[in-house]
């Protein structure tokens, strides 16, 4: 994700969550990959943040 626009990543970060909670919701995980998915997500995120700030 470093080299992307942050809006990019946001965009990104919202995909892949809304398609994690949806699995959940589905059956396909439980609630502990579930989260353990969404803090990877997060984590990402936060480091697109953090790479967007510092240039």
């Amino acid at each position: 994700m470093s080299d992307e626009p942050i809006e990019a990543a946001v965009e990104r970060f919202l995909d892949e969550t809304e398609s994690t909670l949806d699995s959940y919701d589905q059956g396909y995980a439980d609630a502990d990959a579930t989260i353990t998915v969404l803090r990877t997500h997060i984590d990402e995120l936060a480091a697109a943040v953090d790479d967007d700030e510092t240039e």
